[in-house]
């Protein structure tokens, strides 16, 4: 299989962001360095995952012993971003499978992202897999980059549609419709 790897050593931007209204949304994951712009596609889910294993991460590494590698708890101010994506958006892949890890000689939280090896949308055809080429971003994040990137994506993915306080689903700005699991009535 050949695999075409797309490398961010030292980003100036890394977020998710979204296009649509709640219910509808598409992710983009999108990254700039320099005068290279990449955008994906991932679920609402693999944002959310990404978000909250990069929280973990940082807390883990925040916990080692006079953190030497100086994590911050919080999100540093000079690195809130609520820009949007940058426009054009041109999604290069749809993300099949997300990865994490940490390089302790550069301090850097790293994220690869996988592209999915078949479209969803269209008829599924039976080949070979070595077929199919495959491409790989790998982003390289400072820990306070990364702190912003993970306090950012929470609070895309938990402003889309409210959520019934009953059954804990969605609710749609047409009629809701509960549907609570048996027994509770």
């Amino acid at each position: 299989m050949e695999t075409k790897v797309h490398e961010f050593a030292w980003p100036d931007r890394l977020v998710i962001g979204t296009v649509g209204e709640p219910g509808a949304r598409t992710f983009y994951l999108q990254v700039h360095e320099g005068d290279r712009l990449f955008t994906v596609s991932l679920e609402k889910g693999q944002a959310s995952a990404l978000a909250e294993r990069v929280d973990e991460m940082l807390d883990e590494l925040m916990a080692v012993e006079n953190n030497p590698f100086s994590i911050p708890a919080i999100t540093p101010e000079g690195l809130v971003d609520n820009d949007p994506l940058e426009q054009p958006i041109r999604e290069l892949f749809r993300i099949g499978a997300l990865g994490i890890g940490w390089e302790p000689s550069t301090a850097q939280i790293v994220i690869e992202a996988h592209s999915l090896d078949v479209d969803l949308d269209d008829e599924i055809e039976l080949v070979e897999v070595e077929s199919y080429p495959q491409d790989v971003l790998t982003i390289r994040l400072p820990v306070g980059s990364a702190r912003a990137f993970a306090k950012r994506t929470h609070e895309i993915v938990g402003a889309g549609r409210p959520l019934c306080i009953l059954c804990r689903m969605p609710m749609d700005d047409d009629e809701h419709v509960c549907t609570l699991p048996d027994g509770f009535r």
